[in-house]
């Protein structure tokens, strides 16, 4: 996140006015000028809610699993939408961060199936459900 908010800042430090107004950028410029302010496309402030844990090794490690599907998924749409080649080599770069931390979460979630009984692996929390 903060790469892709040094990015924006990058993209957005040096713009007149108009520029603003014409990027339709002038609601943000409002209330942040042209600083940093974390938030979804949407305008949906970023919130630690963001980061979901259920205290279940399954759950979140399927958790994980979508976080980094999701993030490699905006990257997918920043780069059919940038024209910047500068831009695009970071996002390529963060785009290919997320699928090894993908890969790595999988075979985390294969290694904690592999060590609970394999019937029943869905239907109760190891951290707390002993048997």
């Amino acid at each position: 996140m903060e790469m892709v908010s040094a990015i924006v800042y990058q993209l957005t430090r040096n713009l007149t006015i108009d520029q603003i107004k014409e990027a339709g950028f002038d609601t943000y410029f409002v209330d942040h000028t042209t600083g940093i302010y974390t938030q979804a496309a949407s305008g949906v402030p970023f919130t630690a809610s963001f980061f979901q844990s259920k205290g279940d090794a399954i759950t979140d490690i399927n958790e994980d699993l979508a976080a980094e599907q999701k993030a490699r998924t905006t990257y997918d749409n920043i780069l059919r939408l940038s024209d910047d080649p500068d831009v695009k080599d970071v996002i390529r770069f963060l785009r290919a961060r997320e699928i090894v931390h993908y890969q790595r979460f999988g075979d985390a979630l294969r290694i904690i199936q592999d060590n609970l009984d394999y019937k029943n692996f869905y239907a109760f929390n190891p951290a707390f459900d002993k048997r």
